[in-house]
Protein backbone atom coordinates (compact mmCIF):
# COMPACT_ATOMS: atom_id res chain seq x y z
CA UNK A 1 0.00 0.00 0.00
CA UNK A 2 1.63 2.92 -1.00
CA UNK A 3 1.92 7.02 1.08
CA UNK A 4 -1.34 8.13 -1.03
CA UNK A 5 -3.75 5.45 -0.27
CA UNK A 6 -2.80 5.32 3.25
CA UNK A 7 -3.82 8.93 3.44
CA UNK A 8 -6.95 8.70 1.67
CA UNK A 9 -8.11 5.76 3.91
CA UNK A 10 -6.93 7.84 6.91
CA UNK A 11 -9.03 10.87 5.43
CA UNK A 12 -11.92 8.64 5.45
CA UNK A 13 -10.81 7.50 9.42
CA UNK A 14 -10.90 11.30 10.23
CA UNK A 15 -7.23 10.37 11.67
CA UNK A 16 -3.76 12.95 11.43
CA UNK A 17 -2.07 11.90 8.44
CA UNK A 18 1.23 14.27 9.62
CA UNK A 19 3.17 11.00 10.01
CA UNK A 20 3.55 10.30 6.22
CA UNK A 21 5.00 13.92 5.60
CA UNK A 22 8.43 12.41 4.03
CA UNK A 23 7.22 11.32 1.01
CA UNK A 24 5.55 12.60 -2.06
CA UNK A 25 5.07 15.94 -0.70
CA UNK A 26 2.96 17.82 -3.12
CA UNK A 27 0.11 14.86 -2.11
CA UNK A 28 0.96 15.16 0.97
CA UNK A 29 0.15 19.07 1.86
CA UNK A 30 -3.34 18.96 -0.51
CA UNK A 31 -4.27 16.05 1.60
CA UNK A 32 -3.26 17.98 4.66
CA UNK A 33 -5.47 20.85 3.40
CA UNK A 34 -8.33 18.82 2.67
CA UNK A 35 -8.66 16.87 6.33
CA UNK A 36 -7.38 20.34 8.39
CA UNK A 37 -11.22 21.09 9.10
CA UNK A 38 -11.67 17.95 10.41
CA UNK A 39 -7.98 17.39 11.84
CA UNK A 40 -9.20 17.62 15.53
CA UNK A 41 -10.80 14.69 18.48
CA UNK A 42 -13.16 12.36 18.16
CA UNK A 43 -15.55 14.29 21.15
CA UNK A 44 -15.39 17.80 18.83
CA UNK A 45 -17.06 15.61 15.99
CA UNK A 46 -19.51 14.17 17.77
CA UNK A 47 -20.42 17.74 18.89
CA UNK A 48 -20.47 19.09 15.48
CA UNK A 49 -22.54 16.18 14.03
CA UNK A 50 -25.18 16.46 17.20
CA UNK A 51 -25.76 20.10 16.22
CA UNK A 52 -26.23 19.66 12.40
CA UNK A 53 -28.67 16.29 13.23
CA UNK A 54 -30.22 18.45 15.70
CA UNK A 55 -30.85 21.70 13.13
CA UNK A 56 -31.99 18.44 10.63
CA UNK A 57 -34.78 17.60 12.75
CA UNK A 58 -36.11 21.19 14.08
CA UNK A 59 -36.29 21.82 10.35
CA UNK A 60 -38.17 18.92 9.50
CA UNK A 61 -40.50 19.08 12.74
CA UNK A 62 -41.38 22.63 11.12
CA UNK A 63 -42.39 21.81 7.46
CA UNK A 64 -44.06 18.82 9.03
CA UNK A 65 -46.17 20.65 11.22
CA UNK A 66 -46.55 23.75 7.97
CA UNK A 67 -48.56 20.22 6.16
CA UNK A 68 -50.32 19.53 8.49
CA UNK A 69 -51.56 22.93 8.91
CA UNK A 70 -52.31 23.20 4.68
CA UNK A 71 -53.89 20.18 4.91
CA UNK A 72 -56.50 21.28 7.53
CA UNK A 73 -57.30 24.85 5.90
CA UNK A 74 -58.38 23.05 2.91
CA UNK A 75 -61.25 21.13 4.49
CA UNK A 76 -64.07 22.44 2.36
CA UNK A 77 -66.54 22.56 5.60
CA UNK A 78 -64.08 25.80 6.68
CA UNK A 79 -63.83 29.15 5.16
CA UNK A 80 -60.38 31.09 5.88
CA UNK A 81 -60.06 34.02 3.59
CA UNK A 82 -57.75 36.28 5.19
CA UNK A 83 -58.31 40.39 4.24
CA UNK A 84 -56.08 41.90 2.01
CA UNK A 85 -57.95 44.85 1.27
CA UNK A 86 -59.33 47.88 3.49
CA UNK A 87 -62.46 46.67 4.86
CA UNK A 88 -65.94 49.16 5.13
CA UNK A 89 -66.84 50.32 8.20
CA UNK A 90 -69.23 48.75 10.31
CA UNK A 91 -71.83 49.60 12.99
CA UNK A 92 -72.47 47.40 16.29
CA UNK A 93 -76.35 47.34 16.21
CA UNK A 94 -78.92 45.13 17.04
CA UNK A 95 -78.77 42.05 14.74
CA UNK A 96 -82.06 41.36 12.57
CA UNK A 97 -84.99 39.50 14.13
CA UNK A 98 -87.87 37.16 12.10
CA UNK A 99 -91.14 37.73 12.64
CA UNK A 100 -93.71 36.11 14.10
CA UNK A 101 -94.27 34.94 10.05
CA UNK A 102 -90.21 33.96 9.80
CA UNK A 103 -89.35 36.89 7.54
CA UNK A 104 -86.57 39.32 9.10
CA UNK A 105 -87.05 42.91 10.05
CA UNK A 106 -85.65 45.63 8.89
CA UNK A 107 -82.07 45.96 11.11
CA UNK A 108 -78.49 46.30 10.32
CA UNK A 109 -76.27 43.17 11.57
CA UNK A 110 -72.92 43.10 12.28
CA UNK A 111 -71.78 40.09 10.32
CA UNK A 112 -72.79 37.58 7.28
CA UNK A 113 -74.28 34.48 8.56
CA UNK A 114 -75.20 32.41 4.99
CA UNK A 115 -79.40 32.14 4.65
CA UNK A 116 -79.73 31.74 8.35
CA UNK A 117 -82.35 33.87 9.87
CA UNK A 118 -82.43 32.55 13.26
CA UNK A 119 -80.34 29.52 14.54
CA UNK A 120 -83.50 27.54 13.46
CA UNK A 121 -84.78 28.91 10.26
CA UNK A 122 -82.89 28.72 6.72
CA UNK A 123 -84.57 30.46 4.00
CA UNK A 124 -84.18 29.90 0.53
CA UNK A 125 -84.83 32.27 -2.07
CA UNK A 126 -85.59 30.62 -5.53
CA UNK A 127 -86.36 31.80 -9.27
CA UNK A 128 -88.02 29.89 -11.86
CA UNK A 129 -87.48 29.98 -15.93
CA UNK A 130 -89.66 28.54 -18.67
CA UNK A 131 -87.63 27.10 -21.70
CA UNK A 132 -87.42 30.82 -22.96
CA UNK A 133 -85.73 31.44 -20.52
CA UNK A 134 -88.75 33.60 -19.02
CA UNK A 135 -89.48 34.11 -15.21
CA UNK A 136 -92.96 32.11 -14.00
CA UNK A 137 -94.91 33.45 -11.04
CA UNK A 138 -97.72 31.96 -9.35
CA UNK A 139 -96.94 28.98 -7.92
CA UNK A 140 -97.64 27.48 -4.78
CA UNK A 141 -96.05 25.99 -1.40
CA UNK A 142 -97.10 22.45 -2.75
CA UNK A 143 -95.35 23.01 -5.81
CA UNK A 144 -92.06 22.64 -3.65
CA UNK A 145 -89.85 20.42 -2.57
CA UNK A 146 -87.14 20.58 -0.47
CA UNK A 147 -84.22 18.65 0.74
CA UNK A 148 -80.94 18.97 3.26
CA UNK A 149 -78.03 16.64 3.11
CA UNK A 150 -80.51 14.01 0.63
CA UNK A 151 -83.00 14.48 3.76
CA UNK A 152 -86.56 15.85 3.04
CA UNK A 153 -86.92 19.30 4.74
CA UNK A 154 -90.93 20.49 6.22
CA UNK A 155 -91.49 24.22 4.44
CA UNK A 156 -92.56 25.80 6.97
CA UNK A 157 -93.09 29.61 5.08
CA UNK A 158 -93.36 30.27 1.41
CA UNK A 159 -93.46 34.11 0.42
CA UNK A 160 -93.63 35.38 -3.41
CA UNK A 161 -94.11 38.66 -2.31
CA UNK A 162 -91.79 42.33 -3.51
CA UNK A 163 -89.51 42.88 -0.48
CA UNK A 164 -87.48 45.36 -0.27
CA UNK A 165 -83.47 44.78 -1.34
CA UNK A 166 -79.87 45.90 -0.47
CA UNK A 167 -78.28 46.16 -3.68
CA UNK A 168 -74.72 46.63 -4.50
CA UNK A 169 -73.81 47.50 -7.74
CA UNK A 170 -69.83 45.77 -9.40
CA UNK A 171 -69.30 48.30 -11.93
CA UNK A 172 -66.03 47.46 -14.55
CA UNK A 173 -64.46 50.54 -15.36
CA UNK A 174 -61.35 48.68 -16.37
CA UNK A 175 -59.75 50.23 -20.45
CA UNK A 176 -61.90 47.08 -22.18
CA UNK A 177 -64.85 48.61 -21.01
CA UNK A 178 -64.06 52.20 -23.14
CA UNK A 179 -66.43 51.00 -26.33
CA UNK A 180 -69.12 50.16 -23.97
CA UNK A 181 -68.84 52.14 -20.95
CA UNK A 182 -72.08 54.64 -22.25
CA UNK A 183 -74.25 51.04 -23.07
CA UNK A 184 -73.67 49.93 -19.50
CA UNK A 185 -74.67 53.04 -17.72
CA UNK A 186 -77.58 52.96 -19.33
CA UNK A 187 -78.28 49.44 -18.19
CA UNK A 188 -77.91 50.59 -14.91
CA UNK A 189 -80.72 53.31 -15.53
CA UNK A 190 -83.01 50.57 -16.58
CA UNK A 191 -82.64 48.66 -13.92
CA UNK A 192 -83.14 51.65 -11.34
CA UNK A 193 -86.24 51.34 -12.79
CA UNK A 194 -87.50 48.35 -11.63
CA UNK A 195 -86.85 49.54 -8.09
CA UNK A 196 -88.74 49.36 -5.22
CA UNK A 197 -88.61 53.04 -3.34
CA UNK A 198 -87.79 50.97 0.23
CA UNK A 199 -84.43 49.40 -1.71
CA UNK A 200 -81.12 50.59 -0.88
CA UNK A 201 -78.42 50.44 -2.88
CA UNK A 202 -74.29 51.53 -2.87
CA UNK A 203 -71.23 51.16 -5.94
CA UNK A 204 -67.99 50.17 -6.42
CA UNK A 205 -66.27 50.43 -9.28
CA UNK A 206 -63.23 48.84 -10.09
CA UNK A 207 -60.22 48.65 -12.46
CA UNK A 208 -56.50 47.86 -10.75
CA UNK A 209 -58.66 47.98 -7.68
CA UNK A 210 -61.69 48.03 -5.80
CA UNK A 211 -63.30 51.75 -4.84
CA UNK A 212 -66.32 52.54 -3.36
CA UNK A 213 -68.14 55.23 -5.25
CA UNK A 214 -70.85 55.25 -3.34
CA UNK A 215 -72.10 54.13 0.05
CA UNK A 216 -75.60 52.42 1.00
CA UNK A 217 -78.26 54.91 -0.47
CA UNK A 218 -81.91 55.03 -1.37
CA UNK A 219 -81.40 57.56 -4.28
CA UNK A 220 -80.92 55.42 -7.20
CA UNK A 221 -80.43 58.99 -9.18
CA UNK A 222 -77.23 59.77 -6.93
CA UNK A 223 -75.43 56.45 -7.99
CA UNK A 224 -76.50 57.34 -11.78
CA UNK A 225 -74.76 60.92 -11.10
CA UNK A 226 -71.93 59.23 -9.94
CA UNK A 227 -71.46 56.99 -12.74
CA UNK A 228 -70.83 60.12 -15.23
CA UNK A 229 -67.47 60.48 -13.79
CA UNK A 230 -66.52 56.96 -13.90
CA UNK A 231 -63.36 56.60 -16.69
CA UNK A 232 -62.36 53.42 -18.31
CA UNK A 233 -58.54 52.60 -17.84
CA UNK A 234 -56.15 49.93 -16.01
CA UNK A 235 -56.79 46.24 -16.14
CA UNK A 236 -59.52 44.14 -14.07
CA UNK A 237 -59.40 42.87 -10.50
CA UNK A 238 -62.90 41.65 -10.32
CA UNK A 239 -62.34 39.10 -7.27
CA UNK A 240 -60.97 41.74 -5.39
CA UNK A 241 -64.32 44.06 -6.20
CA UNK A 242 -66.32 40.77 -5.35
CA UNK A 243 -65.05 40.56 -1.94
CA UNK A 244 -64.99 44.15 -1.18
CA UNK A 245 -68.84 43.99 -2.05
CA UNK A 246 -69.66 41.29 -0.05
CA UNK A 247 -67.99 42.81 2.76
CA UNK A 248 -69.58 45.43 2.16
CA UNK A 249 -73.14 43.85 2.79
CA UNK A 250 -72.49 43.54 6.78
CA UNK A 251 -73.84 47.50 6.63
CA UNK A 252 -77.07 45.89 4.68
CA UNK A 253 -80.19 46.93 6.11
CA UNK A 254 -82.48 44.23 4.66
CA UNK A 255 -82.15 40.22 5.05
CA UNK A 256 -82.68 40.46 0.98
CA UNK A 257 -78.97 41.11 -0.51
CA UNK A 258 -77.36 41.31 -4.07
CA UNK A 259 -74.77 42.00 -6.10
CA UNK A 260 -75.25 43.00 -9.78
CA UNK A 261 -71.86 42.49 -11.11
CA UNK A 262 -71.04 44.46 -15.23
CA UNK A 263 -68.01 43.08 -16.45
CA UNK A 264 -66.66 42.24 -20.02
CA UNK A 265 -64.08 40.19 -18.84
CA UNK A 266 -61.94 37.88 -16.83
CA UNK A 267 -59.40 38.74 -13.46
CA UNK A 268 -56.16 39.73 -14.27
CA UNK A 269 -55.18 42.01 -11.61
CA UNK A 270 -56.63 40.82 -7.80
CA UNK A 271 -54.81 39.85 -4.96
CA UNK A 272 -57.58 37.11 -3.77
CA UNK A 273 -58.00 34.01 -5.55
CA UNK A 274 -61.24 32.25 -7.67
CA UNK A 275 -61.17 29.60 -5.02
CA UNK A 276 -61.14 31.88 -2.07
CA UNK A 277 -64.01 34.50 -3.47
CA UNK A 278 -66.17 30.86 -4.11
CA UNK A 279 -65.47 29.98 -0.18
CA UNK A 280 -66.71 33.79 0.74
CA UNK A 281 -69.41 33.54 -1.46
CA UNK A 282 -70.87 29.91 -0.05
CA UNK A 283 -70.85 31.53 3.04
CA UNK A 284 -71.91 34.53 2.65
CA UNK A 285 -76.10 35.36 2.43
CA UNK A 286 -75.89 37.18 -0.95
CA UNK A 287 -77.48 36.70 -4.43
CA UNK A 288 -75.02 37.28 -7.27
CA UNK A 289 -75.97 38.49 -10.47
CA UNK A 290 -73.87 38.94 -13.64
CA UNK A 291 -73.78 40.74 -16.95
CA UNK A 292 -70.97 39.83 -19.12
CA UNK A 293 -69.88 41.87 -21.63
CA UNK A 294 -67.61 39.62 -24.00
CA UNK A 295 -65.91 40.42 -27.20
CA UNK A 296 -66.66 37.90 -30.08
CA UNK A 297 -62.62 36.98 -29.15
CA UNK A 298 -60.95 36.48 -26.11
CA UNK A 299 -57.02 37.69 -26.52
CA UNK A 300 -56.06 36.44 -22.84
CA UNK A 301 -56.82 33.43 -20.79
CA UNK A 302 -58.22 35.44 -18.14
CA UNK A 303 -60.71 36.75 -20.85
CA UNK A 304 -61.14 33.11 -22.01
CA UNK A 305 -62.13 31.59 -18.14
CA UNK A 306 -64.30 35.49 -17.37
CA UNK A 307 -67.49 33.67 -18.71
CA UNK A 308 -67.50 30.69 -16.33
CA UNK A 309 -66.11 32.46 -13.31
CA UNK A 310 -69.15 34.70 -13.33
CA UNK A 311 -71.44 31.71 -14.05
CA UNK A 312 -70.49 29.79 -10.90
CA UNK A 313 -70.80 32.48 -8.77
CA UNK A 314 -73.89 33.37 -9.88
CA UNK A 315 -74.78 29.45 -9.50
CA UNK A 316 -73.15 29.23 -6.31
CA UNK A 317 -75.34 31.84 -4.69
CA UNK A 318 -78.42 31.43 -6.51
CA UNK A 319 -78.54 34.16 -8.49
CA UNK A 320 -77.92 34.33 -12.52
CA UNK A 321 -75.29 35.13 -15.20
CA UNK A 322 -76.36 35.99 -18.56
CA UNK A 323 -74.16 36.90 -21.58
CA UNK A 324 -74.61 39.98 -23.62
CA UNK A 325 -73.18 39.98 -27.17
CA UNK A 326 -74.56 42.87 -28.47
CA UNK A 327 -74.29 46.05 -26.23
CA UNK A 328 -77.71 47.31 -27.45
CA UNK A 329 -79.33 44.16 -25.25
CA UNK A 330 -77.76 45.37 -22.03
CA UNK A 331 -80.58 47.23 -21.04
CA UNK A 332 -83.35 44.30 -21.52
CA UNK A 333 -81.34 41.66 -19.69
CA UNK A 334 -80.81 44.81 -16.38
CA UNK A 335 -84.85 44.98 -16.65
CA UNK A 336 -85.02 41.24 -16.86
CA UNK A 337 -82.85 40.96 -13.17
CA UNK A 338 -84.80 44.06 -11.84
CA UNK A 339 -87.61 41.87 -12.33
CA UNK A 340 -86.61 38.54 -11.11
CA UNK A 341 -85.42 40.23 -8.16
CA UNK A 342 -89.12 41.46 -7.40
CA UNK A 343 -90.37 37.49 -7.85
CA UNK A 344 -88.84 35.46 -6.04
CA UNK A 345 -90.07 32.83 -4.02
CA UNK A 346 -88.98 32.26 -0.68
CA UNK A 347 -88.83 28.84 1.10
CA UNK A 348 -88.26 28.93 5.18
CA UNK A 349 -87.31 25.67 6.98
CA UNK A 350 -86.39 24.32 10.09
CA UNK A 351 -83.65 21.43 9.59
CA UNK A 352 -84.08 18.18 10.89
CA UNK A 353 -80.38 18.21 11.65
CA UNK A 354 -79.81 19.85 14.92
CA UNK A 355 -76.07 19.99 15.19
CA UNK A 356 -74.23 22.83 15.79
CA UNK A 357 -71.21 21.36 14.16
CA UNK A 358 -70.80 24.84 11.51
CA UNK A 359 -70.45 22.83 8.73
CA UNK A 360 -71.81 22.97 5.04
CA UNK A 361 -74.98 21.93 4.62
CA UNK A 362 -75.93 20.62 1.16
CA UNK A 363 -79.74 21.76 0.01
CA UNK A 364 -80.95 20.84 -3.32
CA UNK A 365 -84.80 22.66 -4.31
CA UNK A 366 -87.21 20.28 -6.73
CA UNK A 367 -89.94 21.61 -8.95
CA UNK A 368 -93.55 19.64 -8.39
CA UNK A 369 -94.62 21.95 -11.45
CA UNK A 370 -98.89 21.90 -12.17
CA UNK A 371 -99.83 20.00 -15.29
CA UNK A 372 -99.44 21.25 -18.51
CA UNK A 373 -96.04 23.19 -18.00
CA UNK A 374 -92.94 22.55 -20.22
CA UNK A 375 -89.90 21.68 -18.26
CA UNK A 376 -89.18 24.44 -15.81
CA UNK A 377 -85.58 25.45 -14.57
CA UNK A 378 -84.68 26.14 -10.50
CA UNK A 379 -82.46 28.57 -9.47
CA UNK A 380 -81.21 28.36 -5.79
CA UNK A 381 -78.26 28.28 -3.55
CA UNK A 382 -76.52 25.30 -3.19
CA UNK A 383 -76.38 25.19 0.25
CA UNK A 384 -75.56 27.14 3.94
CA UNK A 385 -73.33 27.23 7.16
CA UNK A 386 -74.96 25.42 9.73
CA UNK A 387 -74.78 27.64 13.24
CA UNK A 388 -71.66 26.45 15.17
CA UNK A 389 -71.47 25.99 19.28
Amino acid sequence: MNCATIRFNEVLMARPIAWCRSSRRGIQVRLLRWVQPWDSTDERLRKILTQHVSILLGLLTCLFLLGISAVCQTDVNEVHVQPRLPLPETTTTAASTPSSDGLVKEGLTTRMRPLKVDVDLVLVPVTITDPMNRLVTGLEKENFQLTEGGVQQDVKSFSSEDAPVSLGLIFDTSGSMSSKIDRARDAVGEFFKTANPQDEFFMISFSDSPEEVSDFTSSAEEIQNKLVYTVPRNRTALLDAIYFGISKMRQAKYAKKALLIISDGGDNHSRYTEGEIKSLVKEADVMIYAIGLYDHYFPTPEERLGPQLLSDLAEMSGGRAFTVDNPNDLGDVATKIGVELRNQYVLGYRPNNKVRDGKWRKIKVKLLPPKGLPPLRVYARTGYYAPGE
